[in-house]
């Protein structure tokens, strides 16, 4: 049997992918507590993550949202890393700005711990890809996208689009849209 390369380079790269999941899962949580969502994005999905993408570019004009889009077209997945608001209803922690988590809840704010939680699992996440020498790039763009179509529970309201690709240039590099 004769396998082609960009068969194995696809299944390397949802190997890493899945690795990637794994690593954000295993990661420490403040208080050891995990409310990490994830998600694999490919095909039809990531089409329309990329589509989504594009509309917010045109929406607001912010022409990065296009550039990602292009990225994300050049990728074999987009993983996907959100966490949902989850305070620990401490009476004086204060970390977020407000004075506990009763008066962030109130002012509708975010905890620092979960966002906290969020950048440890995203780290390791991209730290699996990189070793696996598998291109990838943390993109906020990814994540309002994924946001907007609820790719994650409703109750994510931070998450963050991570596309992975095996290819001789990676795409992520100079960062320019298709031509």
């Amino acid at each position: 049997m004769k396998l082609e390369s960009w068969e194995a380079e696809k299944r390397a790269a949802l190997a890493a992918a899945d690795a990637m999941i794994t690593a954000a899962r295993t990661a420490p949580k403040a208080c050891g507590v995990d409310h990490i969502e994830m998600a694999i994005l490919d095909g039809a999905d990531k089409d329309k993550l990329a589509e989504e993408m594009r509309a917010i570019a045109k929406k607001t004009g912010q022409t990065f949202f296009e550039r990602d889009a292009c990225n994300v077209d050049r990728s074999h997945y987009v993983v996907v890393i959100g966490v949902t608001s989850a305070p620990r209803g401490l009476s004086d922690c204060g970390l977020c700005g407000f004075l506990n988590c009763a008066d962030m809840e109130k002012n509708k704010g975010r905890c620092a711990m979960n966002l906290t939680d969020l950048g440890i699992a995203v780290g390791s996440a991209v730290s699996i890809a990189a070793d696996c020498r598998v291109d990838n790039r943390v993109m906020f763009s990814a994540g309002m996208a994924a946001k907007n179509l609820k790719i994650l529970p409703e109750d994510v309201k931070i998450c963050y689009g991570i596309p992975v690709s095996v290819s001789g240039k990676n795409p992520y590099f100079d960062r320019k849209p298709l031509k």
